[in-house]
């Protein structure tokens, strides 16, 4: 009998702690040497729920301010896109659930129009397209 899948709860709210590298050799543009901070899932998931309503993000954003409030040059952008994902379905996990809108984190803020978020997502992102419309409108 196989192992049990985890909830995407289970996987934003796994324990992960961040760590800070120095770069080996090039990465995403990087050079040797410079800082780069592994995010955990809810670094991204609170980064997120700081987003006022009315305002969205792009990843690369996010990236950039999380560099800057934990003094490092960048931010793995890999593991940013896998912990959005984690962030974003486990919010849809809980509206599923029953969970007011207000409690879970916006992750419709940091959706892309061409991002790897829209053909990776396991649910109907129409209603995440809703919210960034009637938010833009207030």
């Amino acid at each position: 009998m196989g192992a049990q899948r985890k909830s995407w709860n289970e996987k934003l709210y796994s324990g992960a702690r961040s760590e800070i590298k120095r770069l080996n050799k090039p990465f995403a543009g990087h050079e040797i040497g410079q800082l780069m901070l592994i995010p955990t899932p809810l670094m991204i998931d609170s980064y997120i729920r700081s987003i006022p309503k009315g305002v969205t993000k792009s990843i690369k954003e996010m990236r950039q301010e999380l560099a800057v409030q934990n003094n490092v040059d960048l931010v793995c952008p890999v593991c940013t896109g896998i912990f959005t994902r984690i962030v974003a379905e486990a919010a849809n996990e809980a509206l599923v659930g029953g969970t007011n809108i207000d409690r879970v984190a916006p992750f419709w803020r940091v959706l892309e129009p061409k991002g790897s978020l829209r053909s990776k997502a396991s649910f109907d992102l129409r209603m995440a397209d809703q919210l960034i419309a009637d938010e833009a409108n207030l």
